[in-house]
């Protein structure tokens, strides 16, 4: 199993998520859409929606996971080697620690270019970009990198290995997460349509996030040589934010880095303000973002290297 969780962290780092390969989160994505458009065909109850979306949510997190252990046990059966490669790949698809750092790449190479930078940027974020300036462009990669380095790497790295120490394996429980993770993003709005569809994805969501998000925060606490105060700034500013980890994930950053994330973002033009996070001790820059995402690798690493020992 150790052997299973480098390969991954390796490949991850190296390579990433190529864009012409299929991707476990693309046919899940797929089963999500299929089963959302016969949902609302057949019905507008909200009680018969809430339990479509149980019954969705069950069947793919344990679908995902039932495939996953199932591919990795057929190749099994052709060669050990062959199986050991199929649990790297898969694996290493639940990591999105690559996929963050060339995002914020892509988008920081076009600066000082406004029109170019918004353009791109629009790729990776919800929030409206055609007038961004540059210091709020800075603030949206910020945001993006941060908000999803406890879902996109931290979340899926815990219950990695969480599952190096059962029978189950590390692949099936990452893939699980991913695929609540993945419903979550599709259909885990407060908003209609999907306020009773998407309610239990939600919920479940947040509930799996929980403990791996706090322990990213204390973990980032003790890298920054200040926990107590990283903590504080933490619980002072991260409930204000309406998801109960979110607010936490970008708030530790913050806290970590002297910066101030939040503010007013504008949605289809709409305008909406989001809870402030952090002091603005330095602006942000650059700098602080490939900062962020080295922090996003230090965590990952440092949680991947306590489990090798015990592993042994």
């Amino acid at each position: 199993m150790s052997g299973v969780l480098i390969g991954a962290a390796l490949l991850d780092f190296c390579i990433g998520d190529p864009w012409n390969w299929i991707h476990p989160v693309q046919v899940m994505g797929w089963v999500i859409e299929q089963f959302k458009t016969i949902a609302f065909r057949f019905t507008k109850n909200p009680i018969l929606l809430r339990i479509a979306g149980v019954v969705l949510t069950i069947a793919l997190i344990l679908g995902s996971a039932t495939i996953a252990w199932g591919a990795i046990e057929v190749a099994k059966s052709i060669h050990s080697a062959f199986g050991t490669a199929i649990a790297v790949v898969l694996l290493a698809s639940c990591f999105a620690g690559r996929s963050l750092r060339m995002a914020a790449e892509d988008v920081l190479g076009l600066l000082p270019n406004l029109e170019e930078a918004r353009s791109r940027l629009r790729l990776y974020v919800g929030r409206d970009t055609e007038n961004l300036p540059e210091p709020e462009i800075l603030r949206a990669i910020l945001e993006t990198v941060t908000e999803n380095a406890v879902d996109g790497v931290m979340a899926p790295l815990f219950y990695a290995l969480i599952g190096a120490f059962t029978p189950v394996g590390s692949v099936p429980l990452a893939i699980a997460y991913k695929a609540a993770s993945t419903l979550d993003s599709m259909i885990g709005y407060r908003e209609a349509p999907f306020t009773d569809f998407g309610w239990f994805s939600a919920k479940t969501d947040d509930v799996l996030t929980w403990l791996p998000c706090r322990l990213t925060v204390f973990t980032l606490g003790l890298i920054s040589g200040k926990p107590l105060e990283v903590w504080s700034l933490c619980q002072r500013d991260a409930p204000k934010d309406s998801s109960p980890n979110s607010g936490w994930s970008e708030c530790v950053y913050a806290a970590v880095l002297g910066v101030q994330v939040g503010g007013v973002n504008y949605y289809r033009g709409v305008k909406k303000q989001k809870p402030l996070l952090g002091e603005p001790l330095r602006p942000i820059t650059i700098d602080t973002i490939h900062q962020a995402t080295n922090l996003t690798r230090s965590c990952f690493l440092i949680w991947l290297a306590i489990a090798l020992v015990f592993l042994q």
